[in-house]
């Protein structure tokens, strides 16, 4: 893409600014990579190892996640379970396919109630809910990756306590497990976000986010099957080694993760140069600079930092009634539960996987090409994967008893929704790069909490009267979440880089003096020397 003229005054600032701070401005990027001569390297480099890892820990996380829904039906022993009276609309006729009478004749080994086993799947999500601002702080403070990597270290290996925890001290030990399991895994999203802040240059996050994030939706379609089939055919009973497998292979990520990826370009020993000066001029030098105190009342004032957190919002409450509430509405009104066949229940998130990944590519090319900015795309990006939910949702509430049809929207619907990581989820890293993590910390958290009064209000709503009638109440209500939120994202979301986040007016920083045995490490994991031979260096050029 060609560069455009900048007049000689533009130049001269342009100068001046690098000369007075070292930095870049991320305006002045296009101008600097054309006449510095600084374009893409395009071999396999060292950012691209990085993502290829976050990526696989995000589907690591949503593994360990999941699959104790799966593991729990094979565990409770479901015929001595007195059952509640079952409601079911009579609308719809009865169906000789799809039921799920083969789980009523599985004979676990534990006697929980309906409730107990919601207390038990719900553990694991409130220890992850509560760590996510503390771990967004201190991982601006002291750095992302080792707390990524410890984390999901500590999240892995008390897999392996999940069946001795259950069979030994019952359900409340088992649920301290699965606390401790959730609040391992809760730096996952704000130190990913802090981390890609640091490798990727701005016109590769579309895609890139798109990847690392898609590893949720990778993770689900690799866990739900494999962990059916380990509960069938698994070693010590079956269901345990649903926990044993998968925490071998997250202990092996977090080992790798933590001995072979590092912090940020500057802390690498082995990049390349090309591709280090690459991301540190693209990235405005905001992966080894002094990074201030958070701007608290500016990021309260940020009309841009709101667009993402309802968007956040929105997205949570209609990813959950799309993927909790559809497979209910299915089975109470349509006498049809996709949960029976492992390959439906698995498709709407190899869909929304396989589609973010596409619309993450074409993101990237919007903005290379020089046709779009990074707020339209944003905008475009994310449009696609509300407003596309939103339809589906409402069009599912008219489909009345054709189970087919149903199926094929909720797949539609929730593929679309892979829209949403070239928008408002990698947004974060386009208004304020050395702050991202923090910010996702609050917006990942609030969502989390608005999710679930997804299942709240349905049950609210259905209670006692599943019909279709009031079925419709529930997903007319999901799409106007996510119409509103989106449309609030449309107006006030923004690609620019925020002037609360600009290197230029940051204050002036003391000389450090250098420790006797070398270099004096600050508080992103670089040195003062470094640091002050890098400032140098671009002074000097």
């Amino acid at each position: 893409m060609c560069a455009p003229k900048v007049s000689n005054h533009r130049t001269r600032e342009m100068a001046e600014n690098r000369e007075r701070t070292g930095h870049v401005l991320v305006w002045e990027q296009a101008e600097m990579a054309t006449d510095e001569g600084i374009m893409p390297p395009k071999k396999f480099g060292s950012r691209h190892y990085i993502v290829f890892m976050l990526f696989l820990g995000m589907a690591n996380a949503y593994v360990m996640r999941t699959n104790m829904s799966v593991a729990i039906v094979a565990m409770v022993n479901q015929t001595a379970i007195e059952k509640e009276n079952e409601l079911l609309d009579d609308e719809c006729p009865d169906t000789d396919y799809g039921d799920d009478n083969k789980d009523d004749d599985q004979d676990g080994e534990f006697i929980w109630s309906t409730s107990m086993q919601g207390y038990i799947l719900s553990s694991f999500f409130y220890g992850y809910v509560i760590t996510q601002i503390p771990f967004g702080l201190l991982a601006k403070r002291y750095g992302a990756m080792r707390f990524l990597g410890w984390g999901m270290l500590i999240n892995s290996v008390f897999a392996f306590v999940v069946p001795v925890a259950a069979r030994q001290g019952g359900a409340g030990w088992l649920i301290a497990v699965r606390f401790i399991q959730g609040l391992g895994e809760g730096p996952i999203v704000p130190c990913t976000h802090a981390m890609l802040a640091k490798w990727i240059p701005p016109n590769e996050r579309s895609r890139v986010g798109s990847i690392v994030y898609s590893g949720a939706q990778f993770g689900t379609v690799i866990s739900m099957p494999l962990s059916g089939l380990l509960a069938d055919h698994g070693f010590d009973g079956g269901w345990p080694s649903i926990f044993y497998v998968f925490g071998i292979i997250g202990t092996v990520w977090s080992i790798a993760f933590l001995l072979t990826c590092h912090e940020d370009p500057v802390s690498h020993p082995s990049i390349r140069e090309d591709e280090k000066k690459y991301i540190q001029q693209s990235l405005w030098g905001n992966a080894s600079v002094h990074i201030p105190p958070i701007p608290w009342m500016n990021i309260a004032k940020s009309l841009p930092f709101y667009a993402i957190l309802l968007a956040h919002l929105g997205q949570n409450y209609g990813y959950e009634t799309l993927m909790t509430e559809l497979p209910t509405y299915m089975k109470q009104v349509l006498r049809f539960s996709i949960k029976t066949n492992g390959v439906l229940s698995a498709l709407p998130y190899l869909a929304m996987w396989l589609f973010s990944i596409v619309v993450g590519w074409v993101a990237d090319w919007m903005l290379t090409s020089g046709r779009f900015n990074h707020t339209w795309t944003r905008k475009i990006s994310n449009s696609i994967g509300q407003y596309g939910p939103a339809i589906a949702l409402i069009v599912a509430s008219y489909t009345g008893c054709s189970r087919a049809l149903t199926v094929a929207i909720l797949t539609i619907g929730v593929g679309l929704n892979g829209g949403i990581y070239a928008g408002f989820k990698i947004n974060h890293l386009d208004i304020t790069p050395r702050y991202a993590g923090v910010l996702m910390a609050f917006t990942n958290c609030s969502a989390n909490l608005a999710g679930l009064l997804a299942p709240i209000a349905a049950g609210n709503i259905i209670e006692g009267k599943p019909t279709i009638a009031q079925w419709r109440i529930v997903f007319v209500i999901a799409a106007c979440v996510y119409l509103f939120t989106a449309t609030f994202y449309n107006v006030f979301a923004s690609g620019a880089r925020q002037f609360w986040d600009d290197p230029a007016n940051d204050e002036p920083q003391k000389p450090s003096i250098e420790a006797p045995n070398g270099d004096a490490p600050n508080g992103n994991g670089t040195t003062t020397a470094t640091l002050t031979h890098r400032t140098v260096n671009e002074q000097q050029s």
